[in-house]
């Protein structure tokens, strides 16, 4: 009876662990950090953003100026120059706030620079992920970097069509 109760737990204990799923744990900060390329990209891009943020600084002291000479001068104006340096400083401030957008903005000049020389690095990394999880047949890795993030999961674990099936949803 003792084997039996013994072989019976042996059995349930493997079929366990061969039902367990393999997972290993990146962080891919860490990993792009220790890249050249990598950091390389990360000083160009901090460069043009200090000389994009200095020329949107002398923009910007500009059109203060205009500010406080109007405000100095605007009693003294007659109604139509009131009206011209009011012009000038609305376009002025659209023309900061453009250049602001042209450059920080979502799918800016530093999203385009970020896309161009980042990505590639980024891709590469991913691609090496890929590779290392298939080879070792990994299920999942997961990337704790910025919180714990799946970066990569065997598709056959993936239920969404089972359970939409499920849901009567073809």
């Amino acid at each position: 009876m003792k084997k039996l109760l013994l072989a019976v737990f042996a059995f349930t204990l493997f079929s366990f662990a061969a039902s367990a799923q393999k997972y290993a744990i990146i962080d891919t900060k860490y990993i792009l950090n220790k890249l050249p390329e990598y950091t390389a990209a990360e000083k160009r891009l901090e460069q043009l953003s200090i000389q994009w943020q200095a020329e949107l600084d002398t923009l910007q002291s500009q059109l203060d100026r205009m500010y406080k000479n109007y405000d100095a001068e605007q009693y003294m104006l007659s109604e139509d120059l009131k009206k011209k340096r009011e012009t000038e400083l609305f376009n002025k401030e659209k023309d900061v706030r453009d250049l602001q957008k042209k450059r920080f903005g979502y799918e800016g000049d530093l999203f385009k620079e970020r896309q161009k020389l980042v990505k590639p690095i980024q891709d590469k990394v991913y691609n090496a992920v890929q590779k290392m999880a298939v080879s070792r047949g990994y299920d999942f890795i997961l990337d704790k970097s910025e919180g714990i993030t799946v970066i990569f999961a065997d598709p056959k674990l993936d239920k969404s069509e089972e359970l939409l099936r499920e849901l009567g949803i073809k």
